[in-house]
C-alpha cells in the first residue's frame, strides 16, 4: 500500500484496487503540487466540513463517481449536491476496500454554502484496515485520553497526527499524543499551510526519536510504502 501526502491534511491511500484520499484540499491549497483533475480516487473521506477538508470533494466525486464517506450530516449535504455519499457515526463499517472505523475528534464542523453556515455534525478521524495494515488518520483534532485505547485494538502501523497548533494539538501534545498511540510509524500533517500553523516538522520527529518513537516527514506529493 502507498500512502501519499498532498499538503495539508490530505493523503492518498492506493491499494492494488482502490485509491482512498481524505480530506482533498487540493485546488487552492498553498502547499499542493497537485490539482483536483490530477487524482482520481475511488472513494473520499472527509473528517469534518470545513473548507480546508472538505476541499475539492464535490468535483472529485462528481467526476469519478468516487464515493464520499463522511460524518451523516455532511454526508447528506453531499448527497444533496448530487454525489453518492455514505453517512457513518463512531462505529465500523466494511467497504470493498477494507474496514474503517470512525473515531471521534475533538474539534468544529461547519459547511460554508451559499453565503451560509450550516453545522457540519461531528468532527472525526479514521481507523483504516487496507491489506492487512492499520492507518490512523486523526482528522483535525486537539489530545485527548481516549487516543490510549486505539492501540488496544491493534498495533497502528502509521499515525497521521497534526501538529500545527491553534486549531489542533501543537508539537508538544502530538508528542503526547503519539507516546499514547505508539504506532510504529508517525507522519506529521496540519502544519505550515497558513501562518497562524506555523511548525517544524522535522524537530518535531527528532522528539519522537528521543522517546523511541519512529517519525517521518512527508513533504507535498513525496510517499511511503507499508
Amino acid at each position: 500500500m502507498k500512502i501519499i501526502y498532498h499538503g495539508h491534511a490530505a493523503f492518498s491511500l492506493i491499494t492494488g484496487d482502490f485509491h482512498l484520499i481524505i480530506d482533498p484540499f487540493l485546488n487552492g491549497n498553498p502547499s499542493a503540487k497537485i490539482k483536483a483533475e490530477d487524482v482520481h480516487p475511488s472513494h473520499i473521506l472527509l473528517t469534518h466540513g470545513h473548507s480546508d477538508h472538505l476541499g475539492d470533494a464535490l468535483e472529485l466525486a462528481a467526476a469519478n463517481q468516487a464515493l464520499i464517506i463522511a460524518p451523516t450530516e455532511l454526508a447528506n449535504w453531499c448527497a444533496a449536491k448530487g454525489v453518492q455519499s455514505h453517512g457513518m457515526y463512531m462505529g465500523r463499517m466494511k467497504f470493498p476496500f477494507g474496514c474503517c472505523l470512525m473515531v471521534p475528534a475533538f474539534h468544529g464542523s461547519s459547511i460554508k454554502d451559499n453565503g451560509q453556515t450550516l453545522y457540519g455534525g461531528l468532527a472525526c478521524g479514521y481507523v483504516l484496515e487496507l491489506e492487512g495494515k492499520i492507518i490512523y488518520h486523526a482528522g483535525d483534532t486537539g489530545i485527548f485520553g481516549d487516543m490510549a485505547n486505539l492501540s488496544r485494538r491493534a498495533k497502528i502501523d502509521c499515525a497521521l497526527l497534526p501538529i500545527g497548533g491553534n486549531y489542533t494539538m501543537d508539537p508538544i501534545d502530538a508528542l503526547a499524543a503519539a507516546k499514547m498511540i505508539g504506532a510504529a510509524l508517525t507522519i506529521p500533517m496540519h502544519y505550515n499551510t497558513f501562518p497562524i500553523i506555523r511548525q517544524d516538522p522535522h524537530a518535531f520527529v527528532d522528539r519522537l526519536g528521543k522517546q523511541g518513537l519512529a517519525g517521518q516527514v512527508l513533504e507535498p506529493e513525496k510517499s511511503i510504502e507499508l
